[in-house]
């Protein structure tokens, strides 16, 4: 019976942490659609909905809080509460960024040049499959599929670098106003961020798989 208990409010547990999951994925997909669109109203909705992605991420840290007081799991049931509590707050994280990234974007006065927007969009198209991937790590318990995540953020911090040279040299040549330039450098910053807190939710698939977490076996 204590066991059925236990069952019922892991899958609870799940169910709670693919609902946001979603929530987080939908702010990142509809911040790249800003990014490229300048959709301002879109931007403002994300931003609006930020407040629902935190506070699902109090919901399932109580839950998880819960199990862990209450039922003592144990072996694979304590990583995936424990992973559970990890990631949430790195998902969270991720929403925090959509939204910062909606924020910047509707700081940009008219055209960014060609090659920076280019990086800017590679960017935001990888570090929007890196949620995607983690998040389908996590629901289909596919841990190939969040070492592939693990692999990608390099490339990430690779067009980063490339954004951060771009702006310089638009600064130099009078390319672009140099408020803009710096508002498209944070949009990057917020995109590289997002990048990480997707490694770090593969990182937590991982460990709740198989016990190792960055390359050691710690449970």
């Amino acid at each position: 019976m204590i066991r059925t208990i236990f069952d019922h409010e892991l899958s609870l547990l799940d169910a709670q942490m693919l609902v946001m999951a979603s929530s987080m994925e939908e702010a990142v997909v509809s911040a790249i659609k800003v990014m490229e669109e300048r959709d301002a109203d879109l931007a403002e909705r994300v931003i609006a909905g930020d407040d629902d992605i935190d506070r699902q991420e109090r919901e399932i840290e109580s839950l998880c809080l819960k199990l862990l007081l209450t039922q003592q799991p144990v072996a694979g049931d304590l990583r995936h509460v424990s992973s559970a509590l990890k990631m949430v707050g790195d998902m969270e994280r991720i929403g925090d960024q959509a939204a910062d990234v909606c924020e910047t974007m509707l700081g940009i006065d008219g055209p960014l040049d060609a090659r920076l927007s280019g990086h800017l969009r590679r960017m935001a198209e990888k570090a929007c499959a890196m949620v995607h991937n983690a998040v389908a790590a996590f629901v289909e318990r596919d841990v190939e599929k969040a070492r592939s995540v693990m692999g990608s953020d390099d490339e990430v911090d690779a067009l980063f670098d490339k954004v951060k040279t771009d702006v310089v040299a638009a600064i130099q040549h009078d390319a672009d106003p140099a408020s803009s330039l710096m508002e498209a450098l944070m949009a990057a910053k917020y995109l590289e961020r997002i990048a990480d807190h997707a490694q770090n939710v593969a990182e937590w698939v991982e460990y709740a798989l198989t016990g190792r977490y960055k390359g050691d076996s710690i449970g």
